[in-house]
């Protein structure tokens, strides 16, 4: 099978690059514009000079029979539809555009094409999370924080907090028939987010603080009296009266921790069966997340 890699920066070097790398059956040809980029991560990986390529008109003539996009969110309208056009099955990170239109129109373009679209929404493949799928979930709590990265609203609610949006998604019981959104906007940029979906007996909220004085991903579920608390992705533990504290264990790659390489793995076993995956539920956490950034415009016009 032979699979492209577009974009060599450090989501593709430290999260992606080592499950393809090293998987049977794959012959990985990459693209980036930065030869010396290629050339250094190319090197380390043992990929040989005919499978390196410094644009895209190139690696799509190697014949793909499936492509992973980890460049910027600028470039992905663009390095998508050419994929898709090429009829080339298409895993993209999160989010598939900075605009909904874009977005809209990628995941048309699959379904005209009969062409496989997936968003790289990991945490719905993270061991600890699929956990707290399987637990009460009358209440759920998610906080995503950073320590002094205030950003324009757009930027910071398409590239960070649409993870928040779409575990809420992934997580909540049932319909969500309430959405409201709370934020602190200054100077142009969005300090801290807040949103709540509650449906019938549930109620879920994401918090996002760019100036919270600490780096942390936090998710609790709780019902029945009980509770699942993941923190950082790796550490769970479940209150009932007493908590009881399970780690990752020491020799667990972090990809595997991070649902990252499970989320390859299902993609590329979806190409290898002819099966075509749909992004329309991805585009459902795109559109909400569309209807978050109205609500922070809104409130700071």
């Amino acid at each position: 099978m032979k699979v492209g890699c577009i974009g060599l920066g450090d989501i593709a070097q430290k999260a992606y690059l080592p499950v393809l790398a090293f998987q049977p059956g794959i012959e990985l040809h990459l693209q980036t514009r930065t030869p010396a980029t290629l050339a250094r991560v190319a090197d380390g990986l043992h990929v040989p000079g005919e499978r390196r390529h410094t644009i895209l008109d190139s690696l799509l003539a190697a014949d793909l029979d499936a492509a992973f996009v980890h460049a910027p969110t600028i470039a992905h309208p663009e390095i998508v539809t050419r994929l898709l056009e090429a009829g080339v099955p298409t895993y993209v990170d999160k989010p598939l555009a900075y605009a909904l239109d874009d977005s809209v129109r990628l995941v048309e373009l699959a379904e005209e094409r009969d062409v496989s679209l997936a968003v790289g929404f990991n945490r719905r493949h993270a061991p600890g999370y699929t956990q707290c799928a399987d637990h009460p979930r009358e209440l759920i709590l998610m906080q995503k924080n950073r320590v002094g990265l205030p950003e324009e609203p757009r930027t910071m609610i398409l590239d960070d907090f649409i993870h928040v949006v779409d575990t809420l998604r992934f997580l909540v019981p049932g319909p969500v028939d309430d959405v409201t959104v709370r934020a602190r906007v200054r100077d142009g940029l969005l300090h801290h987010l807040v949103l709540q979906l509650a449906g019938d007996g549930f109620t879920a909220l994401g918090v996002m603080n760019r100036l919270s004085g600490s780096a942390e991903e936090i998710l609790e579920v709780s019902g029945q009296d009980t509770k699942r608390q993941v923190i950082n992705l790796a550490e769970v533990v479940d209150h009932k009266g007493q908590p009881t504290v399970r780690r990752r264990g020491d020799w667990v790659p972090v990809a595997r921790q991070r649902g990252i390489e499970q989320a390859v793995l299902a993609f590329l076993d979806a190409v290898r069966a002819g099966k075509v995956l749909s992004a329309r539920d991805a585009l459902e956490t795109h559109e909400l997340c569309e209807r978050v950034l109205r609500a922070v415009q809104e409130r700071t016009a």
